[in-house]
């Protein structure tokens, strides 16, 4: 019991941690979106500020340009010499936009914009009152060194990285703190389901040792049914039990595999299901072939049982249920109540039920396709609404 107990705990530790995870996950996500989006508007901001910086030194190469422009001017045509400046380059443009003499590097020009940043150069964009020499338009080139850009990114990078740390340890903290309650609350039902279930295993298991000690020939036929509707409610809180049993102490406990004859297990199981089967007027259709498969008794058993207790649960009143066994194949099939197609990749998860007026938990399939899985073995569903279910198991 200490074991299984540990193994318990354990298991619920580690779907803590896959909690944990995935909400670091999605939190990390969170805070590196508002990073990059923080650090996109920190770049934009720099970038304003850098070209607010530069703006006033371009202003007054500008306005040294103009004067140049101005006495070229005056003294053209005998003076014919662009002025030049090794702190710059110009070029100059007329009324409609056309250039008239450049020395950029590059001549793609805005002139809806003052100053911008384009392919490494700077350009600052003035327009003339005068039109010394025809020009309308000055444009002002300066070669940009790409240093601030390198600067911006290493600030990035340095407070970005500090804000992830700091974020991910607070919602490290912050999970945790959310998780516990949590924590505790499945632990308590953990407690009382293993509680619960330990309780139920004598009074049940003498409910059943009694009624097959009854001999049904002496009595009258309105004790007899009594009897009956005692021996179905035993039976489905058995299996009740038996997937409690196997979900809270066996689950994690070593494989007995051995060679089991599929053909006389699933002829044991319908039997004890014959009764459950006749309160509803149920018929069982066997087309069984001998076959073998090796694997844990008790395991295999969980899937024959839940799977039977499922075509009985959610069949018809006077409905049929076939079972074929092959080689290698096993199919249940039954008349009932069917699912709806985009509800059956969703049919193993826990505690889902598909029609709230059949009882039980919702864990007998998740428990099927965990031993399906735990095997390599493959199970397929096949259903449609109002006409049935078909159950096929391949190993």
């Amino acid at each position: 019991m200490s074991a299984s107990k540990n193994r318990a705990t354990n298991s619920l530790l580690q779907s803590e941690k896959q909690s944990l995870y995935r909400f670091l996950a999605l939190y990390a996500t969170m805070v590196i979106l508002g990073i990059v989006l923080l650090s996109l508007f920190y770049y934009e901001s720099q970038y304003k500020l850098f070209l607010s910086d530069k703006r006033a030194t371009l202003a007054q190469y500008a306005y040294i340009q103009t004067k140049r422009l101005k006495v070229l001017h005056h003294y053209f045509p005998e003076q014919r010499e662009f002025p030049r400046d090794p702190r710059f380059t110009s070029a100059i443009y007329d009324i409609e936009k056309h250039p008239i003499f450049s020395l950029n590097h590059n001549n793609h020009v805005h002139f809806d914009e003052e100053i911008y940043l384009q392919e490494g150069y700077i350009h600052f964009v003035k327009g003339l009152d005068t039109y010394y020499l025809g020009t309308r338009y000055l444009v002002i080139e300066v070669e940009d060194d790409g240093a601030w850009v390198g600067a911006i990114w290493r600030h990035i990078a340095l407070y970005g990285t500090i804000a992830f740390i700091i974020s991910l340890i607070f919602g490290f903290f912050l999970a945790k703190l959310f998780l516990k309650p949590m924590r505790d609350s499945i632990m308590l039902l953990d407690r009382f389901i293993k509680d619960t279930t330990h309780e139920l295993n004598t009074p049940l298991s003498a409910i059943l040792a009694n009624i097959e000690m009854m001999d049904k020939d002496v009595m009258v036929e309105k004790n007899r049914k009594k009897l009956d509707r005692v021996t179905i409610a035993a039976k489905t809180v058995s299996v009740l039990y038996k997937d409690l049993t196997y979900l809270t102490l066996e689950q994690e406990g070593s494989n007995k595999d051995e060679v089991l004859n599929v053909k006389e297990i699933i002829e044991d199981r319908v039997e004890y299901f014959g009764v459950l089967a006749e309160s509803k007027r149920i018929n069982f259709v066997l087309e069984l072939e001998e076959a073998t498969i090796v694997m844990d008794r008790r395991k295999f058993t969980r899937i024959i049982d839940n799977l039977i207790s499922n075509a009985i649960k959610y069949n018809k009143r006077n409905g049929t249920i076939t079972i074929r066994v092959c080689h290698g194949m096993l199919e249940i099939h039954d008349t009932g109540v069917g699912i709806p197609e985009e509800k059956i990749p969703f049919m193993f998860d826990r505690y889902l039920r598909f029609n709230n007026s059949e009882g039980g938990f919702g864990v007998g399939l998740s428990i099927v396709k965990k031993i399906v899985d735990e095997y390599g073995m493959r199970i397929e569903v096949h259903s449609k609404e109002s006409e049935g279910t078909t159950m096929e198991l391949r190993w």
